[in-house]
């Protein structure tokens, strides 16, 4: 399917019934919009991000629209080890017994500034929670994912290889690699479907934070880019890997 085609897309009511999928950045943005979707076609929602609060109010909504009880699990990619990610992973077989999909949509600019004022802090912060994270996560989730009749990754990749973008730039070009590694390595008998959604730009608070005099009602709200995450999710998308939309073209 094209941009244009995933744009319209229209699931069917419970396209997603019985799926546990897991959600980072959910809290906000497109996070919160997918998350509040998923679950009204039958997923139960695992919301994942670092402010408490935000995702309990994601929770609420969710409950109040009479959707599959969600979960929360409240963690910071910044701190995060590698016991971190595969206690989740654990606790999500524990308790939900099963994990359908994984999207790996958190992200954190850091800071849109010259190659040479970039600090190595802020550089491996930036790298951490963009890169290093959604390696780690995945690579602890992938064996319960394998366990799924139609598991499912997406990425929700950024194409910024631009000026003043630093590591954020590096770390989602690295991001994209992952992405291609992954649908080569897990094709066939291992199958697990990856694919990744690149939004363009996006009404979210992140963006207005970092470009506090564009004209935000001319760009797409984050409800309007989840119809791609939705298909790539389901079972239309069956046999579906190794792709990366573009919506900003279309």
């Amino acid at each position: 399917m094209t941009a244009e085609d995933l744009l319209t897309y229209q699931p069917v009511d419970n396209l997603l019934k019985d799926r546990v999928i897991l959600i980072t950045g959910a809290s906000d943005g497109i996070g919160r919009a997918l998350s509040l979707a998923t679950a009204k076609l039958g997923a139960t929602v695992v919301l994942l991000s670092k402010t408490i609060g935000k995702l309990e109010k994601v929770y609420d909504e969710i409950e109040a629209a009479g959707s599959p009880q969600p979960a929360i699990y409240p963690m910071n990619f910044k701190g995060a080890t590698v016991k971190d990610y595969q206690d989740l992973t654990d606790n999500i077989e524990q308790q939900l017994g099963r994990l359908d999909g994984l999207v790996n949509n958190a992200g954190w600019v850091g800071a849109i500034t010259p190659f040479t004022q970039l600090s190595a802090e802020l550089y491996q912060e930036v790298m951490t929670v963009n890169l290093h994270a959604p390696f780690l996560l995945t690579q602890a989730c992938i064996p319960l994912l394998q366990k799924a009749e139609d598991p499912s990754i997406i990425f929700s990749t950024h194409d910024c290889n631009r000026a003043y973008w630093g590591a954020f730039g590096v770390a989602k070009s690295g991001q994209k690699g992952l992405l291609e590694i992954l649908a080569h390595e897990y094709d066939g008998e291992r199958s697990v479907r990856v694919n990744g959604v690149d939004t363009g730009p996006v009404n979210t608070q992140m963006r207005r934070h970092h470009y506090p005099g564009e004209d935000w009602s001319k760009l797409r709200n984050p409800e309007d880019v989840i119809s791609p995450y939705l298909y790539f999710l389901g079972p239309d998308s069956a046999g579906t890997s190794g792709e990366n939309i573009e919506l900003q073209k279309a």
